[in-house]
This record gives C-alpha cells, sequence and structure tokens, in this order.
C-alpha cells in the first residue's frame, strides 16, 4: 500500500502563492500517475492538475491553468503543485493522488492512493 503525505498549506492572501508537497512512501508502477484535486466545503472533489512519471506530460483544469505549476521529483518520490496568484475561490483541501500509467488522470475514481489532505484558506 502506497502512502501520500502532502504538506504545504495554509493561510494565504489573494494573489499570493503557496507551495504544495506530496510525498510517496514507494515508487512503483501504481505512482506512474500522479495528481491534485481539491475540495471546498460543500462541493465535490475537483480536478486541479496532474502528470505523468516522466513530468514531461502534465494537464491542468481550466481554472488554474497559468498559475499552478506541478512538477515531480521522482528520485525523492515527491510532486508539487506550485500556486502562484492565488484567489478567494481556490480556498479547499488539496488531495494528492496517485495511481497507475496510461491513464487520463483527470477524475478521482482512476487513482488507487490518496494523501490526508492539505487545508489552503483565503486569509483576505
Amino acid at each position: 500500500q502506497v502512502q501520500l503525505v502532502e504538506s504545504g498549506g495554509g493561510l494565504v492572501q489573494a494573489g499570493g502563492s503557496l507551495k504544495l508537497s506530496c510525498t510517496a512512501s514507494e515508487r512503483t508502477f501504481r505512482t506512474d500517475t500522479m495528481g491534485w484535486f481539491r475540495q471546498a466545503p460543500g462541493k465535490e472533489r475537483q480536478f486541479v492538475a496532474r502528470t505523468t512519471w516522466s513530468g514531461e506530460n502534465t494537464l491542468y483544469a481550466d481554472s488554474v491553468k497559468g498559475r499552478f505549476t506541478i512538477v515531480r521529483d521522482n528520485d525523492l518520490n515527491t510532486m508539487y503543485l506550485q500556486m502562484n496568484s492565488l484567489k478567494p475561490e481556490d480556498t479547499a483541501d488539496y488531495y494528492c493522488a496517485a495511481g497507475a500509467g496510461g491513464r487520463n488522470g483527470l477524475t478521482p475514481i482512476e487513482y488507487d492512493f490518496w494523501g490526508q489532505g492539505t487545508q489552503v484558506t483565503d486569509s483576505s
């Protein structure tokens, strides 16, 4: 069982930046696809971004495109989400997820492992 641990959430003013991290307990084919989702209170879990094993094939939700960047460091088994120009509507619990390769990675059901979540809150 792969364990995912997120960190980096916190309070941030609109326009500010945060960098989230997600470290996997091991590197397996079941972590080839890694992604970030977020869930605001009373709303469904929403796709934010995903990357593949090489880190070269990335996808972003339209709402974060140009502001967020997903990268992974396979030597550290860690994935990051750099969030810039944050908006109040970015407030949510952010979850990292991992799954096997060959998936689009746009929906939660495509992932096998999930982190516990880290909270990002607008302090404006």
